[in-house]
């Protein structure tokens, strides 16, 4: 049977960016490109001008902005539009709000072919847990605009899709709650987590030189520092452990607005000692930093799933977050990590120094963790998965 082929809309460069979103349209696609021909359009971001093949998936830039979003968004969405015609496959694919305009661009050319909508975390979501968050500063309102805006635009592109695909249960039940779809039009892809990648090393040590790290406790975060990720509750709860456990080092691995303020309250709390800032780090390193913790922490206030939460499982470390969103679909609680009440910062602490001072509990819970993330989540799965949405939605075209 020849290939069918596949377009994928995406604002970001999915080989330039690791987010959870780029991370899934990559390790996807190079799972499909034997009976897949996959070609992903994605905005001219980090320099990204010329179209490449990256392990036998073709990237094509379109014009954007590499400005912040959601303006690079939507001048992304706007070149999208214009090339249509151009564009030519027997399914196309979209992310969040990625490829907005292109269902009625296809029924303006009187096209047939379905698009397939994938919603991540729920926009309107997102919007609604940031109003919970009380006082917001002038960055923060006009953030939250944007979300509602772009929560919108999802709904349309939702309404006007073949199909939809999203990551967990809760973001089902939110898809219906905020966008009124019939959840017969919804299918559950979860991410997944490349297991010969991230796996448990056997001696941790090399990985802590790597790093310059000492034989200290260590908690890792990997993340944008955003809002939604809930750093402040970290240091709060870093300030408790810091009491009891006084050499514990916090590895922070990820950029964003917020590591100014943050690295200004570390500094009157006489905390910045203990953290360490990693920034961004390349694809190649990120599975060793998981090897270098004793425990890993997510404190979100909202989240879709959590890919970081399969990385760190899959590397066997027991994990600490919020229980929001479909981070109690990703982890066990009591059996490959401890899940706190959202906001609880004492609970929060309570956690990762139960985990810390107790090594057998953590070597047990990493060991579940491994297997429950090797026979869930990984990425062969997730895009055997995709395939199935792909031909399903061809099916009911014809």
């Amino acid at each position: 049977m020849d290939r069918f082929r596949l377009a994928v809309f995406n604002t970001q460069p999915p080989h330039l960016y690791f987010g959870g979103v780029e991370r899934r349209i990559m390790e996807t696609a190079m799972r499909l490109c034997t009976e897949v021909e996959v070609t992903i359009y994605c905005g001219t971001k980090a320099g990204f001008r010329v179209a490449t093949s990256v392990d036998g998936v073709n990237i094509v830039p379109l014009h954007s902005t590499d400005k912040v979003y959601p303006l690079d968004n939507w001048c992304f969405n706007k070149s999208l539009t214009k090339e249509a015609n151009k564009i030519k496959a027997d399914v196309y694919e979209g992310h969040a709000v990625s490829g907005y305009g292109f269902p009625r661009k296809l029924k303006e050319q009187g096209g047939n072919k379905p698009f397939v909508h994938v919603v991540h975390g729920v926009l309107a979501d997102e919007y609604e847990q940031a109003k919970k968050r009380g006082h917001q500063s002038i960055r923060g309102k006009i953030v939250n605009y944007f979300m509602h805006y772009l929560a919108n635009l999802e709904e349309q592109t939702a309404k006007n899709a073949s199909l939809i695909v999203t990551i967990s249960k809760y973001s089902l039940q939110k898809i219906q709650q905020y966008y009124d779809i019939d959840p017969s039009k919804v299918r559950i892809v979860p991410n997944g987590v490349d297991t010969e990648k991230f796996k448990p090393a056997p001696d941790g040590k090399a990985a802590r030189n790597l790093f310059g790290i000492g034989q200290e406790p260590c908690v890792l975060f990997v993340g944008s520092l955003i809002a939604r990720k809930g750093l402040p509750f970290l240091v709060e709860a870093a300030k408790k452990i810091v009491k009891e456990k006084a050499s514990t080092k916090f590895l922070i691995v990820g950029e964003g607005p917020l590591k100014e303020a943050l690295t200004t309250t570390l500094s009157k709390e006489n905390l910045l000692g203990n953290f360490k800032f990693l920034g961004n780090l390349k694809e190649e390193t990120l599975p060793a930093i998981y090897n270098c913790a004793d425990v890993f922490v997510l404190p979100s206030i909202q989240e879709g799933q959590g890919i970081v939460l399969l990385e760190a499982q899959a590397s066997g470390l027991p994990v600490v977050a919020f229980d929001v969103g479909g981070v109690n679909e990703a982890v066990r609680n009591g059996e490959t990590g401890l899940l706190v009440e959202r906001g609880k910062t004492d609970e929060l602490a309570d956690a990762m120094l139960k985990m810390l001072t107790d090594s057998a509990l953590r070597q047990r819970m990493g060991a579940n963790g491994r297997r429950f993330v090797a026979d869930n989540f990984t990425w062969d799965l997730c895009a055997q998965r995709m395939l199935q949405v792909y031909h399903e939605a061809m099916s009911e075209q014809h």
